[in-house]
């Protein structure tokens, strides 16, 4: 049995068949962490999707992405033992148990790598030149800042992979985004904003029933996290996941804590704290100003990547989505969940426009 590891939303872990899982949140038993499923060798696993095949080029070992909810039905149909029973919401979720974690990957250890060896091909090149840019222009240093995806792996595609950062804690995210708030802005700056403009949506389908593809860019552009790095030969897509320190995690996981459903709402609502907005699952302390007659309804919840930062304190918001009752020992109260689930393109969180 391996010793008891300390892992957080964006460590991988992989297993002894080689799958590899992403851990989600803050939010785990002692004895375990859920996760998602990321990626599984072609032994196991052999996906239609020519956007899923991963092979490095110093590897021999072929790998393939899941999409959606391809990992849950796969890891449920084989690999029943990655489920874990979750006591709060008395159901079942992809996850992995201490004793069946193989080795786990740390995102800030291999960011230290590539930028501490010589680089050995055009994309570390790149990731090597954007840490130099933001050491040099911020306070930040290498160990606030990490790598996942591909490059956590080491099968990633020099000319076709993207750059995907972890940043480590609230006041590096905001130091980062003050950063990239200026060279957004210089005329000659290899580094631009994704969601410029609305052709940043173009070719994407887009499902969501209440939130257009116009309120997803307007929404992407504010957030400060998603760039567009020029290359010598091409334009990177470059991201920043924001990732707590260890000192902000609370583990809020109460094996005595019963959240129960309790049905739909729809509501428009006051940000009263937006600090826990940046990570997943996004948090929003509210006032609720609408809704169907419930009082109490203290949070929104959500695990949707598009509502990721969403909301700033003092806005008001529309939201749509499950209510939920949380049941604590010495406590009661209410909120609103975005996650994957039936009614998933019927969920919304997006500002509410200035009332006329």
């Amino acid at each position: 049995m391996n010793a008891q590891r300390r892992l957080r939303d964006r460590d991988a872990i992989v297993t002894r068949e080689n799958i590899i899982f992403r851990v989600y949140g803050y939010a785990h038993p002692p004895d375990a962490y859920i996760c998602d499923p990321e990626y599984a060798p072609q032994s196991i696993y052999e996906s239609t999707q020519a956007r899923a095949f991963r092979k490095a080029p110093d590897r021999r070992q072929v790998y393939y992405k899941f999409y959606s909810d391809e990992g849950l039905h796969f890891i449920q149909q084989n690999y029943p033992r990655y489920t874990i029973h979750y006591p709060p919401l008395q159901a079942q979720f992809v996850g992995v148990k201490q004793e069946d974690i193989e080795e786990a990957r740390d995102p800030q250890q291999r960011f230290q790598q590539l930028v501490q060896n010589e680089p050995k091909d055009s994309l570390v090149d790149e990731l090597q030149t954007l840490h130099d840019a933001l050491k040099a222009r911020t306070r930040l240093t290498t160990s606030d800042f990490g790598v996942f995806g591909s490059l956590l792996h080491g099968f990633y595609h020099p000319q076709y992979s993207d750059l995907d950062f972890t940043v480590y804690g609230r006041k590096q995210l905001e130091s980062l985004q003050r950063f990239l708030e200026q060279v957004y802005k210089e005329t000659d700056s290899r580094l631009m904003n994704e969601f410029s403009s609305e052709d940043a949506a173009k070719g994407k389908m887009w499902r969501f029933k209440n939130y257009t593809s116009k309120e997803y860019v307007w929404h992407q552009k504010r957030k400060l996290i998603y760039a567009l790095f020029k290359d010598k030969t091409r334009t990177i897509k470059t991201e920043f996941e924001p990732v707590k320190r260890w000192e902000e995690i609370h583990n809020e996981y109460n094996p005595k804590q019963r959240i129960t459903k309790e049905g739909w709402i729809k509501s428009k609502a006051r940000i009263t704290d937006d600090k826990d907005a940046p990570f997943m699952p996004s948090i929003y302390e509210i006032n609720l100003l609408q809704g169907a007659g419930v009082e109490n309804v203290r949070r929104i919840l959500s695990y949707v990547e598009e509502f990721r930062m969403q909301a700033k304190k003092d806005e008001k918001v529309i939201v749509e989505g499950n209510l939920e009752k949380v049941i604590m020992p010495r406590d009661s109260f209410y909120q609103i969940t975005l996650t994957h689930g039936p009614r998933y393109y019927e969920q919304v969180l997006k500002v509410a426009k200035p009332e006329s």
